[in-house]
This record gives C-alpha cells, sequence and structure tokens, in this order.
C-alpha cells in the first residue's frame, strides 16, 4: 500500500508537470523523487549514477535543512554522513560537508522566492492568457486531489459559475475572472488534515475552525504575484453569506460583489450534489430547494440563485468519453475516483467485481497509468468528473 502510494505521488506529479509545460528533463526526474542511491527505493533497482542528477542533489537538500533548521549546520552535516552512499550519492555528500558552512550562511532569512527568480530570469515569464487558464485548472485538479469527496468539484463549479454568470449580465473580463477564482476557490483546502474532510460524524467546533480557515488559506496563496491577487480575492467569497454568517470574514451584502454572490450559489449548489463522509448527495430536485432556501432565509443572492439553478437546468450530457474508453469504463472510472472499491463499483453497477477489475485493467492501459490517484488526476482533466449527476 505504501509502495502504491509512492507510485502514485510520482504519476500524478509527472503528470502535474506536463500539463504545466516543464518538459521531460523535469518530467522524468520527477519519477525518481523516491529513488535511492544504494538502490532500495522506488523504481526498484534504479541506484548510483542512474538517478538525475536534479535528484539526487535534492535528496540532500531536502533533509539537510530540516536538520539545520533543527540542530544546525553540525546536524545536517551529521544526517549527510550517516547516510552516505545509503541514501545520498557521496560524492555530492563529499562536497557539501566542505561547504556546508557557506552554503547554509548564504540562504536568505525570509522566502528564497524572488532570489530564486531574479537568479533564473526565465522564471519571470510572463504566461498568455490562455496559459494561466491551463496553469489555474492545474491547481484546481491538485486541490481536488485532497479528498476523494472533491474529485472533480472545482472544474464543475467553474463551469456552474460562468454560465449563471452570463444570466446575471456578468461582463466578459470580470466572467474570465470568475472562471479562473472558481477553478482555485478550494485550493487552501490543501492546508487542512484529511482527518477532517474525511470525518464521518459532526466536526468539534476546533474542526470547524480549521475548516473555516480553509478560505482565509486559498486567499493567502493566491496574494503573489500580484496578477493573481483579484483571482484570489473573488475565490475567498465562496463562503460569505449576505447575512454575515459566511467565512472567513464574516463579509455583510454590500461588500460582496456579484461575482462572489454567483460563486457561492454555484458552490453551495454543486457541493449539495456530491456525497460527503457524513451525507449521501443530495438529488438535484433537493438541493434546489436547499439552495432556495438559502435565499430566503438572506444567506445567498436570490439572483445568483436563480441563475445559478437555470443554467444546472440547462447543463446535460455526457463529455466525450478521451483514450478510447467506453460508457461502462467511464462509469467505473467516475465511481473509482470518487473513492469506491472495486466491489461497491459492482454493486452500483450491477456487474460482478471481476468485470470490475477487468475494466480497471483497460481504464489503467488506455489512460497510461497504473494508481488510482494518477487515474483521478486523468478523469479531472478530461472533465469526467464535471457533470453534476455522472451516472445520469
Amino acid at each position: 500500500g505504501v509502495q502504491d502510494s509512492l507510485r502514485g505521488h510520482c504519476q500524478v506529479t509527472g503528470q502535474i508537470a506536463r500539463r504545466l509545460g516543464l518538459g521531460p528533463e523535469v518530467c522524468e526526474p520527477l519519477q525518481q523523487v523516491f529513488a535511492r542511491w544504494d538502490g532500495k527505493g522506488l523504481p526498484r533497482g534504479l541506484r548510483g549514477e542512474d538517478i538525475a542528477l536534479p535528484i539526487r542533489v535534492w535528496h540532500l537538500a531536502d533533509v539537510a535543512e530540516v536538520h539545520q533548521r533543527r540542530g544546525g549546520v553540525d546536524a545536517a552535516v551529521s544526517v549527510a554522513r550517516e547516510r552516505r552512499g545509503g541514501q545520498f550519492d557521496p560524492t555530492l555528500v563529499d562536497a557539501f560537508v566542505d561547504a556546508a558552512e557557506e552554503l547554509f550562511s548564504d540562504l536568505p532569512v525570509d522566502s528564497a522566492w524572488a532570489d530564486t527568480v531574479h537568479a533564473d530570469p526565465g522564471l519571470g515569464r510572463i504566461l498568455t492568457q490562455s496559459e494561466l487558464d491551463r496553469a489555474l485548472e492545474v491547481i484546481a485538479d491538485y486541490a481536488d486531489l485532497k479528498s476523494s469527496y472533491f474529485g472533480g468539484h472545482s472544474r464543475g463549479v467553474a463551469d456552474l459559475a460562468v454560465a449563471a454568470g452570463r444570466l446575471v449580465g456578468v461582463g466578459d473580463d470580470q466572467l474570465r475572472t470568475l472562471r479562473r477564482a472558481a477553478l482555485v476557490h478550494d485550493v487552501g483546502r490543501t492546508g487542512v488534515p484529511n482527518t477532517i474532510w474525511d470525518k464521518p460524524g459532526a466536526l468539534t467546533m476546533a474542526e470547524y475552525e480549521r475548516v473555516r480557515l480553509h478560505a482565509y488559506y486559498t486567499e493567502r496563496m493566491l496574494v503573489r504575484p500580484a496578477a493573481l491577487a483579484e483571482i484570489g480575492a473573488v475565490a475567498a467569497l465562496a463562503h460569505e453569506r449576505l447575512d454575515g454568517s459566511g467565512y472567513h470574514r464574516g463579509l455583510p451584502a454590500l461588500a460582496i460583489p456579484t461575482t462572489g454572490r454567483v460563486l457561492a450559489a454555484a458552490d453551495a449548489y454543486h457541493a449539495m450534489l456530491e456525497p460527503r463522509p457524513h451525507r449521501e448527495p443530495l438529488s438535484q430536485r433537493a438541493a434546489a430547494d436547499a439552495l432556495q432556501a438559502e435565499a430566503r432565509a438572506g444567506r445567498l443572492d436570490a439572483r445568483a440563485v436563480d441563475a445559478v439553478l437555470m443554467a444546472a437546468g440547462h447543463t446535460g450530457g455526457t463529455p466525450a468519453a478521451p483514450a478510447g474508453l467506453t460508457a461502462r469504463e467511464v462509469d467505473v472510472l467516475v465511481l473509482l475516483s470518487r473513492g469506491a472499491s472495486n466491489k461497491q463499483v459492482a454493486r452500483r453497477l450491477g456487474i460482478s467485481p471481476k468485470t470490475v477489475g477487468n475494466h480497471v485493467e483497460h481504464i489503467y492501459a488506455k489512460a497510461g497509468v497504473t494508481t488510482r490517484s494518477a487515474a483521478t488526476l486523468f478523469a479531472m482533466q478530461h472533465g469526467l468528473l464535471r457533470s453534476l449527476d455522472p451516472l445520469g
């Protein structure tokens, strides 16, 4: 199980890197992050100089930095020597030990971001609008991997918010900002542990406070660079309510723009249609009733709610299946991405677990993956989890 998790980590990281356009010189070494110099890591048997040099350097730097921060330079040198020839490249360890004092003395006290960009001007390239959209989609999919309950949520909310925004007359520029904000409105979830997101029972007050913080984290994560600040400001409004009962700021109605109101309604409606550890998904009718009740109570904007429901009523059809997947394979992939076991998929679809296993093998082969997490990312990338009712 641990090995499957590590392989999934590498596959997902590689997929994300490719989608960001980082090229094989980055994507291929990312498959080696759990390798060891002595060959005892993953992939099995990969050892020595067959491990990419950037990964060998990173292995050493990753561990040394932690030990230096906790115990000083001597602690970093000690752990490097201890793992020399095992986890770490001996030549790199020797070079590090000789220069450790100088290396750590040159580290910036605060963030190294500005220094890194300054050292490599290529990192300061401005993305085109389409490149930015693709990058935000990657971030959305990454955030939704936090839990099997969230698969496809961010893309689904983005689609719904844009359709509703058009209905209430949001202009093209703000509509683009709304879509981008919807894509990343839950990136702050990555800062809250899964013991909270996946808890089947009621949350304690302390746990709920942690949940409320994820909107704050979203805004802070997007405050840099400046081009993302407006997107982050809208994204952080997803859980605000007109009566001031929302979070993380508890803003009053006058402080919430139309884009924030539409995003809040779209997010609430879409979440109702998704399963959560403490409840089953609501039907579309029940979700619509609940959303309208929120509007009557003065928590959600009535016009935004009407637009979201109208947009949801006109959202239909199933995305074209990528990689030659059959309709049944799409059904299986969607359920797997939602966290179902093979037995649960079999019960849901009325087929045998053995048949499900065969479908899974075909899905993995067609998608070019070998782990569930990588298959989930594939499903999100191709919009298979975007539909409000994936199985009709």
